[in-house]
């Protein structure tokens, strides 16, 4: 998946927290939402505040799904709240490669 799909279905699954997304597509998002946010920090803290929260939920619901291509579930974004050790669980699930769909049907 290339920069530009990534950006554009993650937009277009906003709040959509069912299904699957691939490593390419969540850290290509990932990539375009820190560069975003640096570039509106640099014009102004206003632009960056409201960038942060038209892509929080967004960023969100893609995790969620990268979670799933990793047979977890979404819930396991919680462990954000516990300090560096949920940064770390956090982005080794996400780095994973994917799992069979077949499995996360157990899930």
């Amino acid at each position: 998946m290339t920069f530009q799909e990534s950006i554009r279905v993650c937009f277009a699954k906003y709040a959509d927290f069912s299904g699957r997304a691939r490593r390419s597509e969540y850290w290509w998002f990932f990539l375009f939402v820190v560069l975003v946010s640096l570039g509106t920090a640099m014009i102004s803290e206003v632009l960056s505040g409201v960038f942060a929260l038209a892509t929080l939920l967004p960023s969100i619901a893609a995790a969620t799904r990268r979670l799933h291509d990793t047979n977890r579930s979404g819930w396991w974004q919680l462990i954000y709240f516990v300090p560096v050790i949920g940064f770390i669980v956090m982005l080794v699930f996400l780095t994973q490669e994917s799992k069979s769909e077949n499995a996360f049907a157990q899930v």
